[in-house]
């Protein structure tokens, strides 16, 4: 007997998995937009087939850049690809992305609105705002920063006291191996804390230590296929379980945290004392004709991104740095030998002695590099058609560049797959390249930029100048990669060797 098409997709609705049921689903979104796009405009950027597409939505989503780097080989320096109705141009090469991110700056100014961002920030906060809201919010953000000690040598003092108790932290250890991971985020997050709520916190307190577990987890469930897929299809995967839902339980952890400390502020701000990111924004918002995006919903999700920004970035490149100076003990100990020259060990290291440290500012960008924690940038979203090397790239296109590639490029580097500081060096001098964009170009530059480089010289070098950083007996160390928001290395366990006599 024949069976209607109607009973065969009840059928398939009944006894298929849910996941294969999914990726149907995509499958056909995926076909119909790219049928739908070559019919209305046939200069559009090369790329994949619906097929070769659907290929990629059926891997491990932590693969993608992977993926994505076959294509940029195959199709070139520019290609787009869709799912659901969405079109994602990606883009490679240093001319490029300087097309993109400075010259047509303003056409590619705004964030997209990604569901699984947006169902936790809703259009608030610094990172995925637009508009005179972003504006507002960032130029404001900015001041507060450096009324805080941003550039200023009250900030440095913050950052080099925070080094002694990671140190003393690290030195608990007694050379035994031990995963560094939580101490240095603790490290680095209070710093970010100490601005946005006033104070540190203890290694040891454990409420803080969820909290910073809290935020580890959700960079790994964000990676996960679920997560990607709520972006595609938000109507049909809002109703579904999995670790999306996960996610937006443990984004609520967190800002239920922020809420009670907004709260605590609240109860005790001082009008002639203002303490930190969240008196002051609270000040702001107590003012006449102030902009209408200063309200305490904003206030929370603002101070959720310094958090995570000023967070999870900088503590990810000092975990690489760690691993790769274990790597490389020769490098580390060039590094050291030049902080026994410049510093010695009768003092901590200050930022005046960068300029004196070419070698060391060099191995922090090599790490940066190498560690390439960001590996297609933050998206930027295309506000009007526009033309990029020729091709027609229509609104709304959601636009990624490629700083993998450009981190890989034997163009642009020696020798580009191995750990090698004079890759930033010339004549024994540090020299600035072009193609490093760790931190992004353009108008939406990484806000938190000076406040990064600064954490990473001081913590890198205050650890090097204590510490010799090597791999555990009958242990070998790879660079293998954890697949999450970032690109952060697997955990691993070190030895932390007193250089101090």
């Amino acid at each position: 007997m024949q069976l209607t098409l109607r009973t065969m997709l009840l059928f398939l609705w009944e006894k298929a998995p849910l996941q294969t049921l999914l990726l149907l689903s995509v499958f056909l979104l995926i076909l119909a937009q790219y049928l739908q796009r070559r019919r209305q405009h046939l200069n559009y950027p090369p790329g994949p087939s619906g097929l070769s597409r659907v290929g990629y939505f059926k891997m491990d989503f932590k693969n993608n850049h992977t993926v994505l780097q076959k294509f940029f080989r195959e199709y070139g320096n520019i290609f787009c690809t869709y799912a659901g109705n969405r079109t994602f141009v990606m883009v490679s090469g240093l001319p490029l992305i300087k097309e993109v991110l400075v010259n047509q700056d303003q056409v590619f100014i705004d964030r997209p609105e990604l569901p699984i961002i947006s169902h936790v920030f809703k259009t608030f906060g610094l990172v995925m705002s637009n508009g005179q809201d972003w504006k507002q919010q960032r130029r404001f953000a900015l001041m507060t920063l450096r009324n805080f000690g941003l550039g200023k040598k009250t900030l440095e003092d913050r950052i080099r006291e925070e080094t002694r108790y990671l140190t003393e932290a690290i030195e608990e250890e007694k050379g035994q191996p031990f995963d560094p991971h939580f101490q240095i985020n603790n490290a680095v997050s209070n710093i970010i804390c100490s601005i946005t709520f006033g104070h540190r916190f203890d290694y040891h307190d454990s409420q803080f230590r969820e909290m910073l577990k809290t935020l580890d987890d959700i960079m790994l469930l964000q990676a996960r296929w679920e997560c990607q897929l709520f972006n595609i299809v938000p109507g049909i995967m809002k109703f579904l379980p999995g670790p999306h839902q996960r996610s937006f339980r443990e984004w609520k952890k967190l800002e239920s945290f922020v809420k009670h400390v907004i709260k605590q502020h609240k109860e005790d701000l001082n009008p002639d004392e203002t303490r930190d990111f969240i008196d002051a924004y609270l000040k702001e918002m107590s003012k006449e004709n102030i902009h209408s995006s200063f309200h305490e919903e904003n206030l929370v999700f603002c101070t959720l991104d310094l958090f995570l920004a000023g967070t999870e970035t900088t503590s990810t490149t000092l975990r690489w740095a760690l691993l790769y100076m274990a790597l490389y003990p020769e490098i580390q100990g060039k590094i050291q030998a030049e902080i026994d020259r410049v510093v010695g060990q009768s003092r901590q290291p200050t930022m005046a002695d960068k300029e004196n440290m070419p070698y060391t500012n060099a191995a922090i960008h090599e790490v940066q590099r190498m560690g390439n924690i960001i590996p297609f940038n933050v998206p930027r979203v295309a506000t009007v058609d526009t033309t990029v090397a020729g091709y027609h790239v229509p609104k709304g296109s959601i636009l990624f560049t490629n700083l993998t590639a450009l981190n890989r490029d034997p163009n642009e580097w020696a020798t580009p797959e191995t750990f090698n500081p004079e890759h930033f060096l010339e004549n024994g001098q540090f020299k600035k390249r072009e193609a490093f964009l760790p931190f992004s170009i353009g108008k939406r530059v990484c806000l938190g930029e000076q406040l990064a480089r600064t954490e990473l010289f001081l913590f890198l070098t205050c650890l090097l100048q204590k510490f010799k950083f090597q791999a555990p007996p009958n242990t070998q160390l790879t660079p293998n990669i954890r697949y999450s928001a970032t690109l952060s290395p697997a955990s691993y366990q070190i030895c932390a060797l007193s250089r101090v006599m």
